[in-house]
C-alpha cells in the first residue's frame, strides 16, 4: 500500500511539471495570480474522479495504478474522500460514523464511510485514505484533513504542503486543473462526445496535454497527459453526478479535536 501511495505522489509530481512546460509558466505562478483575482463562477458539482496512471521505468518495468475519488465542490470549499475496496472495510460497517453512510444513490457517503472505517486500522497520519477539506477564506487557501473515528481535524500548514502532496492551489483544488492553463491551451480538432465540452491539447517537446473542458460546468471530464516516447501516461475521467448531496460533511464537525501535522511526527 505504501508502495502505491508514494508511486501516485511521484506521478502526480511528473504530470505537475509536464503541465507547467506546455503551458509556458512556473506550476506554481497560475495559482498564486488566479487566488489574488476574482475566480470565475462554477456550479455546484458531486463529482466521480477515476485516476489512471502508467510509468515505464529504467529497468524495463511497466508499473499501472488506478484508484477513484468522491469529491464535493461548493463556495469556498471542496471535499475530495479517496473509495477503498470493499474488502478492506469488511466487518466495519458497524463503525461506518453515522446511520446515512449509504443513502446518497452517487456513492459520495459511501466513500466518506469507507475513508473513516479504513483510517481507523492505521495509528500513524495517512493522509491518503483520510477525506481532505480544502477551504478558501478571501485570497488564503486552507488544507485540512479529517479522522472522523477520533473526531478529529488535522491542520496542514504551508510549509508541509509537499508531505501529503497538496500543491497549494485553490484552482487547482477546486477546478481540477487551473481555468487560465486552459485558456492557453490551444482548441482541438478532436470532436467531443459531451455537449457544451471542448478539447483542448498541445504537444511539445515530446509532452503532451489533452483536456475536455466543460465551459458550463467548469470542470475538466477528461484529463490525458504523458509523453510521446510512452514512457509515462496519465488519466482522469470526471464524472458528474446527477444530484447533489444535501448533508455536507464539512457542517458535521462540531466538537472535533483541532490538531496539526506535526502532532503525528515522531
Amino acid at each position: 500500500m505504501i508502495i502505491s501511495i508514494r508511486f501516485a505522489q511521484r506521478s502526480c509530481i511528473a504530470i505537475s511539471v509536464c503541465a507547467a512546460v506546455l503551458f509556458g509558466v512556473p506550476a506554481s505562478s497560475g495559482a498564486q495570480s488566479m487566488q489574488k483575482a476574482a475566480a470565475p463562477s462554477a456550479p455546484d458539482l458531486d463529482l466521480s474522479i477515476r485516476y489512471y496512471s502508467r510509468v515505464l521505468t529504467q529497468e524495463g518495468v511497466l508499473r499501472e495504478n488506478r484508484y477513484e475519488e468522491k469529491m464535493l465542490r461548493r463556495p469556498g470549499h471542496v471535499w475530495v474522500a479517496r473509495v477503498l475496496p470493499s474488502a478492506t472495510v469488511e466487518g466495519h460497517d458497524d463503525h461506518d460514523g453515522g446511520p446515512h453512510a449509504h443513502e446518497n444513490q452517487d456513492g459520495i457517503k459511501k466513500a466518506l464511510a469507507q475513508s473513516n472505517a479504513v483510517q481507523h486500522e492505521h495509528k500513524h497520519f495517512n493522509h491518503a485514505i483520510l477525506p481532505r477539506h480544502v477551504t478558501l477564506d478571501g485570497n488564503k487557501t486552507r488544507v485540512e484533513f479529517v479522522d472522523a473515528r477520533e473526531k478529529e481535524v488535522i491542520y496542514i500548514a504551508p510549509t508541509e504542503y509537499e508531505n501529503v502532496s497538496f500543491d497549494g492551489s485553490w484552482p487547482n483544488a477546486y477546478y481540477l486543473i487551473d481555468p487560465q492553463g486552459i485558456a492557453m491551451l490551444p482548441l482541438s480538432s478532436k470532436v467531443s462526445p459531451v455537449a457544451g465540452a471542448r478539447w483542448h491539447e498541445r504537444e511539445k517537446n515530446g509532452l503532451f496535454q489533452r483536456v475536455l473542458w466543460d465551459d458550463k460546468k467548469m470542470i475538466p471530464l477528461t484529463i490525458e497527459t504523458g509523453d510521446k516516447a510512452g514512457t509515462f501516461f496519465r488519466r482522469i475521467e470526471v464524472k458528474p453526478q446527477a444530484h447533489l448531496t444535501g448533508d455536507l460533511p464539512w457542517q458535521n464537525l462540531k466538537g472535533y479535536a483541532q490538531k496539526e501535522y506535526s502532532d503525528f511526527l515522531d
